[in-house]
């Protein structure tokens, strides 16, 4: 699966995009913890103390975020489907 990162997860990951090998039929909860799985130092960025996600991150997946998905973090994807990852943007 194609994941993209944005912002200061590109430098956690070392990279805008990377290709992760996931079963057919994971869910985004599970994509979220492959990601972690292969880069650790991003469960402090995505996740909090419980190992939820915080409420700043975003998860697209084909561009809806996860949360609106028709099983939020429980959605189904597919191996084909295109994931991207935000954190929490700032400005003025």
């Amino acid at each position: 699966m194609k994941v993209n990162f944005y912002a200061t997860l590109r430098q956690v990951v070392g990279a805008k995009t990377v290709e992760l090998d996931v079963p057919a039929d994971v869910t985004v909860r599970q994509l979220v913890a492959a990601i972690i799985a292969r880069y650790p130092p991003l469960r402090k960025e995505l996740l909090d103390e419980s190992g939820q996600l915080y409420g700043h991150v975003h998860v697209f997946i084909n561009g809806r975020d996860a949360p609106f998905l028709i099983d939020g973090l429980d959605t189904i994807i597919q191996p084909g489907d295109v994931a991207n990852v935000f954190p929490a943007v700032g400005g003025g």
